[in-house]
């Protein structure tokens, strides 16, 4: 979430930014700043008001205490008044707080300079390319063929027992979707990443709390009764254990790792895309996140670069990177790097990890600050990279 103050301050170079994204943002950002305005006076009329009251009361106080009841009595009627209008004041400011948030949950974050402008993942940048890309033999099979010659992952079990996008993994299949997991988790746990197990459902605060809510509503899974969602990924508990906290420098940065199976209605999705493993509604991921100093985020964001590209290197997976177009950019990012290795069985590049910097725009939602070298409270920033476990 956007702070106001910053809107305030950068209203129209955030408009020509968020056109990165496609949208018309001017009217957004112009409405936050007129319910801001109005919330602002209703709190300054409401500090008022208790002000008179509570200097009215220490004079009522005073007269009772000298004797002067008679005087006291005709300015406790003032206070009623004063009472009724504080509450009337307090409701409307209610209100106008909630509109303003509610307006704040529909922006997206800002993209970064770097950022190119375009609609879709075809606009997005490759940046590079690494390894060879292999030749398959005449009549090579695609994994959905594989898999089910050698009985590792059935696909119609998953959907006998649940659905469409439920796979079951069988035997070596099994085998290999562990010990992708626990390869992911070694990795991340060898360079300083602290491995956290967390629920696999949250409440609705989490969800607001990284930009699910209500960006994201209509693709998670809602347990209606008790109102919790199945999370889409590891980010949203993980990232909430340090909602509403107030951290010390020294304790930055904070990096965690966790693997956690995913869930994910991708409700619209058809066709060749969503062939085998391509696209399901449970998959396995293993994520990386950082709480940083707002003056180390950058360069955490290339560290974490660095420490996909040592991975894929070493399971000698043919690799590209690419920087994600205005239009492809995720609702919570400021800057986000895919990588892809490329299918030669499909005959296209598939993306498996993505790594982005949210800067302040989750924290400002989690209220997740800390007290820097002068005493002040700043937003942290916040940093995820995401890795599919495909066999």
């Amino acid at each position: 979430m956007l702070q106001i103050a910053a809107i305030r301050e950068h209203k129209d170079a955030f408009a020509q930014a968020l056109k990165k994204r496609n949208i018309d943002a001017l009217p957004m950002l112009e409405n936050a700043i007129s319910v801001d305005e109005k919330r602002r006076s209703l709190q300054a009329q409401l500090d008022e008001t208790l002000a008179v009251s509570n200097k009215l009361s220490k004079q009522i106080g005073d007269l009772y205490k000298s004797g002067n009841a008679k005087e006291a009595n005709e300015l406790k009627s003032q206070t009623g008044e004063l009472k009724e209008k504080s509450k009337q004041l307090n409701e409307e400011l209610t209100i106008a707080v909630t509109e303003l948030q509610d307006i704040l949950y529909t922006i997206p974050n800002i993209p970064q300079n770097s950022v190119p402008a375009g609609n879709s993942d075809e606009d997005n940048e490759v940046l590079s390319q690494h390894g060879v890309i292999p030749t398959l033999h005449a009549g090579a099979k695609p994994h959905w063929e594989l898999v089910k010659d050698y009985d590792i992952i059935d696909f119609e079990l998953g959907t006998k027992i649940t659905g469409a996008g439920f796979p079951v993994y069988k035997r070596k299949g099994a085998r290999l979707q562990r010990a992708l997991i626990n390869y992911f988790l070694d990795k991340n746990t060898a360079a300083g990443y602290e491995e956290m197990q967390v629920p696999h459902l949250v409440n609705e605060a989490s969800g607001f709390g990284t930009g699910q809510l209500p960006d994201k509503e209509g693709q998670m899974y809602h347990v209606g009764v008790d109102d919790l969602y199945l999370i889409p990924t590891a980010e949203v508990p993980i990232t909430n254990l340090y909602r509403g906290d107030l951290l010390e420098a020294k304790d930055l940065p904070i990096a965690m790792t966790g693997y956690t199976p995913c869930f994910r209605r991708e409700a619209g999705s058809y066709g060749s895309d969503v062939r085998g493993l391509n696209r399901l509604h449970q998959f396995d991921k293993v994520e990386i996140l950082r709480i940083e100093h707002p003056d180390q985020s950058d360069s955490a964001l290339d560290a974490m670069v660095v420490h996909v590209k040592n991975i894929l290197e070493e399971l000698e997976l043919p690799y590209r990177i690419l920087r994600l177009c205005g239009g492809d950019l995720g609702f919570t990012s400021t800057l986000t790097y895919d990588f892809e290795i490329y299918s030669t069985a499909q005959d296209k590049w598939l993306e498996v990890s993505s790594v982005s910097n949210f800067k302040a725009f989750q924290s400002n939602r989690l209220k997740l600050r800390f007290r820097n070298s002068e005493g002040k409270t700043e937003l942290a920033h916040t940093l995820n990279y995401r890795s599919k476990c495909v066999p």
